[in-house]
């Protein structure tokens, strides 16, 4: 599958533009869409599964153009859609609502449907819980079901906003292992503020500023930015002035703080990048004037 965004730009009354001018091609596989909150993440994915229309510009899918209506129904059809905030139908089990999302999907057997909803909501872990009422569930057994949701009718185009946000650890890694068996042929678009997530499973990376593109390709360049800019200061010294401060660490000397800055420290250390220094270089570079 190939997505592409042709000059796209949306506008929202009174209010910014939520994306400007937003060129970029999404290749088949697993690709991370990462920016602050407003960067126009959501409303990129809003456009892409043809929620929203955008205010200026196309969207193709495989050539098809999501501005009519025909395309926009048979998108939907291989779609799968996790919205950062679901809440599935609490009198129903989760046999009961994935059944109901196949209908949806035009998945017509209803031996089919039942099969499928029984694999996935095996594979997020809810196989005890298959027959309980959605609505005595924890956020993240919600959580899980909607994500189970989203893969129903084995699409073709997953889109997925925040879907490790209230998962424990153990959730997380089982959703991650999952994601990383999906991307091979399909694409799946993954929405987080959780860098680890990208770094462990997407190729691929978008980086969305002020809703524009500020980064666009392969998640090792992203992380290349930051060679040779990220430090780790000694103990007990200050960060430097105009340094951006990744993340601390404490120590019988004192506080140790990991930076990115293009000037070396005094007595700081060199270290291998990670993609939160790149990404943290990156928009330190944007911020700059």
């Amino acid at each position: 599958m190939f997505i592409s965004f042709d000059s796209v730009s949306k506008d929202f009354r009174k209010k910014p533009a939520a994306l400007d001018e937003v060129t970029l091609d999404l290749p088949t596989g697993l690709i991370g869409l990462l920016g602050a909150n407003g960067a126009g993440k959501t409303t990129l994915m809003r456009i892409l599964c043809g929620i929203i229309q955008p205010s200026r510009g196309r969207v193709t899918v495989d050539g098809y153009d999501l501005a009519a209506h025909s395309a926009r129904r048979a998108l939907k059809m291989t779609l799968g859609y996790l919205p950062q905030d679901i809440e599935p139908y609490p009198q129903l089990t989760p046999r009961e609502f994935l059944d109901y999302i196949g209908v949806l999907k035009g998945v017509a057997s209803a031996a089919t449907r039942r099969s499928q909803a029984d694999e996935l909501i095996a594979r997020v872990g809810l196989a005890d819980a298959r027959d309980r009422r959605i609505g005595g569930f924890s956020g993240g057994m919600r959580r899980r079901v909607g994500i189970a949701q989203a893969l129903m009718g084995d699409p073709r185009l997953l889109v997925v906003d925040e879907p490790t946000a209230g998962l424990d650890p153990e959730e997380r890694m089982r959703f991650r292992t999952l994601l990383a068996g999906l991307g091979e042929q399909r694409t799946v678009l993954l929405s987080t503020h959780i860098l680890d997530d990208v770094a462990q499973t997407c190729p691929y990376v978008c980086v969305l500023r002020a809703g524009r593109v500020a980064f666009a390709g392969p998640t090792s360049g992203l992380v290349d930015g930051a060679l040779g800019r990220t430090w780790l200061t000694a103990p007990g010294r200050l960060p430097p002035p105009g340094a951006t401060v990744v993340n601390a660490m404490m120590t019988a000397a004192g506080p140790r703080y990991r930076v990115v800055t293009a000037a070396p420290p005094a007595d700081a250390e060199a270290a291998d990048p990670t993609l939160e220094d790149g990404y943290m270089m990156l928009i330190t570079q944007e911020d700059s004037p």
